[in-house]
């Protein structure tokens, strides 16, 4: 029998976004690019160079005026920024224009004790308790006062931010609620975590939860 999450997941945004987790999530985030998705780049004064290209798994794109450009995790004005400096040492004063062609569809990820773990689309504004109820909730053997939310910052570093989901399920504390990002991974232990590390290599979060048995 599964421990299913108060029906207070189910508040609407507006009731966990009055108050923001400092330091850790951004109103209104910039798009920021990543692997997969699919890129037009027109050169105004050399349409020669105009070319379409697709982010690689490592995030790199493969320019044929300036060659290989780690785009992914950045937004699309930096990287137009980004690309017209590059050109500038190949080209007098270049213009560019960036059309963002195909993208990855926003998602999230539940992994650890809850019912259904796995990848889920972002469709608006979703919660971290919103979040376990749409990978069916808790398991009774889940540690809900310490899931850890992984986000994706700069790079392959991702930040660690602890989410007390028994404290944010109640009156006093669902104002405290965390808003999902794209790409975030939210893990439900089933034991305390000894150490939490801030900051970690992305792809490696798992290694980091270390429980205490």
């Amino acid at each position: 029998m599964f421990l299913r999450v108060s029906t207070i997941a189910l508040l609407t945004y507006s009731a966990f976004a009055q108050k923001s987790d400092s330091g850790f999530s951004t109103r209104n985030p910039r798009y920021e690019l990543q692997p997969g998705d699919v890129l037009e780049v027109n050169y105004r004064y050399t349409p020669e160079f105009n070319q379409t290209v697709s982010i690689q798994p490592d995030g790199f794109v493969s320019l044929n005026l300036i060659g290989d450009v780690a785009l992914a995790g950045v937004t699309l004005t930096a990287a137009q920024a980004m690309l017209t400096e590059k050109s500038s040492s190949r080209l007098r004063e270049p213009e560019i224009s960036l059309v963002l062609k195909e993208f990855v569809k926003p998602h999230f990820f539940v992994a650890g004790e809850v019912a259904a773990p796995g990848r889920f689309e972002l469709r608006g504004p979703v919660s971290a308790l919103q979040a376990v109820a749409m990978a069916g909730g808790l398991k009774q053997s889940a540690k809900h006062s310490q899931a850890i939310l992984y986000r994706r910052q700069s790079g392959e570093t991702a930040q660690a931010h602890l989410v007390n989901l028994k404290h944010i399920s109640t009156p006093a504390g669902i104002r405290e609620d965390v808003e999902i990002r794209s790409g975030d991974v939210l893990f439900i232990p089933q034991s305390r975590v000894s150490k939490v590390e801030r900051f970690v290599k992305w792809g490696n979060w798992g290694i980091y939860a270390s429980p205490v048995n």
